[in-house]
């Protein structure tokens, strides 16, 4: 199997314009620099064009008005390259309104393999997405007794109410939901009796780009 080619990084504004072979060496010339615009390129030649032809043929298409910074994914050979454990699980959720249409799943990401994907459930909103994620990574890996696989998060409230063992949405229940909160009093029953014996880590997003169970919709 041939190795993969890689990628050029194209910061066409940034603390020092130009073009870089890595996604380290792009990220020091963006982070912190406000409105930075960058984009990677699957080949040199393409990133020196891009270069050349300026951002607004390649920046911010398929949107208008003000925009956040977007965040890219990085491959899996540049975040094994930048610490990220590649033998652990990520997870991540997503919500159409707050609230409103509740997705989570997670992934191996080594592989790229998708191990769960939960919902739609009408009427939730991200946190709860996260904290359900990450029990059910829990839980599965309990189940396999794969206590040395580590989970990835990125989101600190999802992290912080699985550690206190509740789910502390201010989120009313109602017919709608009631299916979601059966899984959240799951989930908090899940927690108080098992003991928590996998790792669960930050999910570095200005280092390591979007985590790998991203949905795309951000």
């Amino acid at each position: 199997m041939s190795a993969k080619k890689p990628k050029s990084y194209v910061v066409w504004e940034g603390f020092h314009p130009g073009i870089y072979p890595t996604w380290e060496r792009c990220r020091q010339e963006i982070s912190g620099f406000s409105n930075a615009k960058y984009k990677s390129f699957s080949t040199r030649a393409a990133a020196e064009q891009a270069f050349a032809d300026g951002p607004d043929s390649y920046w911010g298409k398929g949107g208008s008005g003000s925009k956040k910074t977007p965040t890219p994914k990085i491959d899996r050979e540049d975040l094994a390259a930048l610490g990220v454990d590649m033998t652990a699980w990520a997870v991540d959720a997503a919500c159409q309104g707050n609230p409103g249409k509740l997705e989570y799943q997670g992934v191996e990401i080594e592989s790229g393999t998708d191990l769960f994907h939960m919902g739609p459930y009408p009427e939730g909103t991200v946190n709860i997405g996260e904290f359900l994620a990450i029990v059910h990574a829990l839980a599965l890996l309990d189940h396999g007794n794969q206590y040395e696989t580590a989970i990835y998060s990125d989101s600190e409230i999802g992290r912080r109410w699985v550690r206190e063992g509740v789910c502390k949405t201010k989120l009313p229940p109602t017919a709608d939901n009631q299916r979601l909160f059966n899984l959240v009093r799951r989930a908090e029953k899940w927690l108080s009796e098992h003991r928590v014996r996998n790792p669960i880590l930050k999910w570095e997003t200005k280092r390591w780009g979007e985590i790998p169970a991203d949905f795309g919709r951000k």
